[in-house]
């Protein structure tokens, strides 16, 4: 073969039978030699000739000494850590901890296959693991390699080969309009109680809910605006709210503000009673001593209070849904609820009251014998 130019690599046979075609490659503290190992001599020349056509596109060839595990975790380190919430940050490693590097750390980046991405859902799912959760860590691994065809790393994603395993959503059973009556008959005196009236009539997370500061109300306006929310971990850390329409202003109900003008009285006399030991974050709602109602603390009460008025078991992320199911029947448009809750897409809240919408519709056609069949409706 032609003595090549410095630069355009070159091409050997090896004592083991192999070719071998070598390329020094650019790096950013210098260059890097880089070999590619073939059967014949003709598909060493044809492997150094697409590096090099890659390069001239400024793609640098695949690291193949990269393992899932690395790059998972640089994912974690470098991408997620520094723009995403830290609960989301936490459910992500977990995911990466417990489930991907155990079964996935070892393999090399380059030579992952889609039979060891089927592997992987099948072996969760056999674990107990449900369809939603081995989504969520299917979606984390996919999400690291995207990262990694972006960076040249590898030339495609194996997981988007994969089919992701199907999962149906789940039906929400909400309280209905008398049972959140009936709770907050129960709860009336509370010191939680404008928290709960507040869930129930606003739709906010839980999150939302304990980051709301009293900056954020206007009550002589009735309104309230979503400008924080509360992330689990220690301390008060308040983070932007989950998505861009999850920033919103919400019209307050006449109950809402009479509970919350209640909950600023009782929390007055809360600070007065702690002196000292008060710790003042403008929380709206809080501990006797102002600092941040645990997340995991407000729902075993919440059960406990569900329970002791003889209602059936709920999340408390059940009082969301709560408020849209409610919105729902009294005929208020899907846009404007997805407005209320927050939501990224009507798609979404559509999506996630789709089985309250036949009720409505029977409603909807029921209401045309009332108005045009007035008569039949009286027989």
């Amino acid at each position: 073969m032609p003595r090549r130019a410095s630069g355009e690599g070159s091409i050997s046979h090896r004592k083991d039978g192999r070719w071998v075609a070598v390329l020094s490659v650019p790096t950013g503290s210098g260059r890097k030699r880089h070999c590619l190992y073939a059967s014949t001599q003709q598909e060493a020349l044809a492997k150094l000739t697409r590096v090099r056509q890659a390069l001239d596109q400024g793609i640098a060839p695949a690291d193949g000494r990269l393992t899932v595990g690395e790059l998972l975790r640089r994912w974690l380190d470098d991408t997620i850590l520094p723009n995403r919430r830290p609960a989301t940050y936490q459910g992500y490693r977990v995911n990466v901890e417990r489930h991907l590097i155990p079964r996935l750390g070892r393999v090399r980046l380059v030579h992952l296959q889609p039979p060891d991405i089927r592997k992987l859902q099948n072996d969760l799912l056999a674990q107990g693991l449900s369809p939603r959760t081995v989504q969520y860590v299917r979606t984390n691994l996919r999400s690291a390699i995207q990262q990694a065809v972006a960076d040249g790393l590898v030339a495609r994603n194996v997981v988007d080969l994969v089919s992701a395993p199907s999962a149906e959503r789940a039906e929400i059973h909400p309280l209905t309009p008398e049972q959140v009556a009936a709770f907050l008959e129960s709860v009336h005196g509370d010191r939680l109680e404008a928290l709960y009236v507040t869930a129930f009539t606003t739709g906010l997370r839980q999150s939302e809910l304990l980051g709301l500061r009293w900056s954020d109300l206007d009550l002589d306006g009735q309104t309230l605006t979503v400008a924080k929310s509360l992330q689990r971990g220690r301390g008060v850390v308040l983070s932007e709210p989950k998505s861009r329409k999850s920033r919103r202003t919400l019209a307050l109900a006449d109950i809402t503000v009479s509970a919350l003008r209640a909950n600023r009285l009782r929390q007055l006399e809360e600070k007065l009673a702690a002196g000292p030991d008060w710790h003042d974050h403008s929380l709206v709602f809080s501990t006797k001593v102002g600092t941040p109602i645990d997340h995991r603390n407000l729902t075993r009460y919440f059960q406990r209070q569900i329970a002791a008025a003889g209602l059936p078991h709920q999340r408390f992320h059940d009082a969301r849904h709560a408020c849209a199911t409610f919105l729902l029947a009294q005929g208020v448009a899907l846009k404007v609820i997805q407005e209320i809750l927050g939501h990224a897409s009507i798609q979404l809240t559509a999506d996630t009251y789709a089985h309250v919408l036949p009720q409505l519709q029977r409603a909807a056609m029921g209401s045309f014998d009332r108005i045009l069949r007035p008569e039949s409706a009286a027989s």
